[in-house]
């Protein structure tokens, strides 16, 4: 093997048949395929997003309604049989927001908010952002802990 019966690899090089803009004769020559005037004929012509030809867009036509809090903060709810679940399955009489995470429970950058459903049956300690009172009741009954992080 030498430099002289070296080729690109199956796939990686695409050859357009037709050259644009090199004359007349090409069949694609004066404008290069892109027809007479207008943005499209132009360089750096880029459209906009939902653009609909000079039409009223349609984000704009759809009438708003309705408030976004920016300040709202999201909780994920983990319940009281899930956790309940996990101690039998683990064996632990702690839990802690990084082992939801790495069980796959909670995101890696996610609040936990320990909510009261279903029904636990071991002492236990758990970590969260935040609890429901019907939660902390029934951690608080088996005289097990509820640490607010």
């Amino acid at each position: 093997m030498d430099l002289s019966n070296l080729s690109p690899a199956e796939g990686s090089v695409r050859n357009n048949t037709k050259r644009l803009g090199r004359g007349q004769g090409s069949g694609k020559g004066g404008t290069s395929a892109r027809g007479h005037k207008g943005a499209k004929s132009r360089s750096g012509y880029s459209k906009k997003v939902g653009f609909e030809g000079g039409q009223m867009p349609l984000q704009r036509r759809v009438p708003k309604f309705g408030f976004k809090n920016i300040n709202r903060v999201e909780y994920t709810p983990i319940n009281l049989d899930v956790i309940q679940a996990y101690v039998e399955e683990n064996n632990v009489d702690t839990i802690s927001i990084d082992d939801l995470v790495e069980r796959g429970l909670v995101g890696t950058n996610e609040l936990v908010k320990v909510l009261g459903r279903g029904e636990l049956k071991a002492k236990i300690v758990i970590e969260g952002n935040k609890f429901s009172s019907s939660a902390i009741e029934a951690i608080e009954k088996l005289g097990g802990e509820a640490k607010t992080v």
